[in-house]
């Protein structure tokens, strides 16, 4: 398994020799190597939590998720996006609990998130983007300070992952969230941050690094199989066991030690677990979700007590043939999201899993012929036990071209920002209100820390 170190690729690390530093999540030799002194609660957890962040890459068209279906705003939404509107009739209605003064409808792609919100499993979050402070249209015009390179992919991933005073930095506030929080696992050698889907700045902290995991499980060192593996498994602890003359060489060992006693113990716990019942989607999300249910079968076997998992989803740059591809991403993220909900059900551990999704922007309202364009704000899902479910929070923007919220060219200013919600996951999470501000340093600017979605 590859910790994700954003400072040294997996070629770099071949080209200088040392490689093989990366075959395995080798997190107490790097906390010893990289250690700062970590704040938060120190009594160990009793408890169980995690969070799976479900990241949609290339920015969702979350205006045609969830749609308004009163009179008045649904015909400022299709006169908007001409081309692109789901019709009317296709919507699939919900019925949240608190009365926005308008009603609402779901893709007609998505029966099994229409399914999961009724129930009470999920919410919405509304308009939320990336943003350095509450901002009008007007103080966007003047030129109040904004996130640098708005509309830019790989810029605006990094702002929603870092949630930092300087966005450009290396950690990302999950990582920063699991150093505060590292006590909960109780000493385990395993990252508390895992990701199915390669490196990402969401999971980076000052101590903790990001264990990458297969979707079949750990991934060990080859060439220890066969009839002579084990005698070659052997003689490789002995050398990593010796007295080492460079501080590098001691590093090197301790890592691979490290990766070896966690494959070992990530092997053993998976062999042991029973099968789901809960059948998953033969999708590459589906995949993903499925491992994170498995790992989340052995927490127990594991020793941990807080876990975040990130997975991926791409396509969702719909510049084009956004009404052919669009329902059938749709499709796949409701199938595996119901899914992964239904695994956890099954686990009995619906109320300490809670899903969310992320996507680096919102699209454009208006059409550009054959899809649509990077926009600004958009509508993220939460799902889970301990949500409060069956409602949308933040505060809905008009969806008029030219309106109060569209800034041009139908690109939505966000009313709710990405510190906001990710400050009330992290509550939930365990970080203390005293720590919140470690975390998301602008925090304090905005009317509300909790959005209010999530139960104690």
């Amino acid at each position: 398994m590859n910790p994700i170190a954003p400072s040294l690729s997996r070629r770099d690390a071949l080209k200088t020799g040392v490689g093989c530093l990366f075959a395995g999540s080798g997190l107490a030799a790097l906390q010893r190597l990289f250690t700062t002194e970590a704040s938060a609660a120190d009594n160990p957890a009793s408890d169980y939590r995690a969070l799976v962040c479900v990241y949609l890459a290339g920015g969702n068209d979350s205006f045609n998720l969830l749609v308004p279906t009163n009179s008045s705003d649904y015909g400022a939404y299709s006169a908007s996006r001409g081309n692109l509107a789901v019709a009317l009739n296709q919507l699939l209605p919900i019925t949240p609990r608190a009365d926005q003064g308008r009603r609402f409808g779901l893709h007609p792609a998505v029966p099994e998130l229409r399914d999961l919100f009724e129930a009470g499993q999920m919410s919405l979050v509304v308009n939320v983007g990336t943003l350095l402070a509450p901002t009008t249209k007007s103080q966007y015009r003047v030129g109040v300070a904004k996130p640098a390179q708005l509309f830019s992919h790989s810029d605006q991933t990094t702002q929603w992952e870092a949630q930092s005073a300087a966005a450009e930095g290396m950690h990302g506030w999950a990582g920063r969230m699991g150093d505060l929080l590292l006590s909960r696992n109780n000493g385990s050698p395993l990252s508390p941050s895992i990701t199915l889907a390669g490196a990402t700045r969401l999971l980076q902290g000052n101590t903790v690094v990001p264990y990458a995991l297969g979707l079949n499980g750990s991934m060990p060192l080859r060439g220890f199989d066969g009839g002579r593996g084990e005698r070659r498994l052997n003689s490789f602890r002995q050398l990593l066991a010796k007295r080492h003359a460079q501080p590098m060489e001691t590093h090197y060992a301790e890592l691979q030690a490290e990766a070896i006693e966690i494959d070992g113990l990530l092997s053993a716990a998976l062999a042991s677990a029973g099968n789901l019942t809960t059948q998953f989607p033969n999708t590459s999300l589906g995949d993903q979700l499925k491992m994170v249910a498995r790992m989340i079968s052995v927490r127990g076997a594991l020793g941990v007590g807080r876990q975040v998992f990130f997975v991926r989803m791409g396509g969702f740059d719909t510049h084009s043939d956004q009404l052919s591809f669009h329902p059938q991403l749709l499709a796949q993220l409701s199938r595996a999201l119901k899914a992964f909900q239904d695994a956890m059900v099954e686990l009995g551990t619906a109320t300490a899993v809670t899903t969310f999704t992320a996507s680096e922007f919102g699209r454009t309202l208006s059409s550009n012929g054959n899809g649509s364009d990077h926009g600004w704000g958009g509508n993220q899902l939460v799902l889970g036990g301990a949500v409060r479910g069956r409602d949308l929070y933040g505060t809905w923007p008009s969806l008029a071209l030219d309106g109060p919220d569209d800034i041009g060219q139908g690109r939505l200013l966000p009313t709710t920002a990405v510190e906001q919600m990710a400050a009330t996951l992290a509550t939930w999470f365990g970080v203390a209100p005293t720590e919140l501000a470690s975390l998301f340093p602008r925090l304090s600017l905005f009317a509300r820390s909790d959005l209010g979605f999530m139960n104690p």
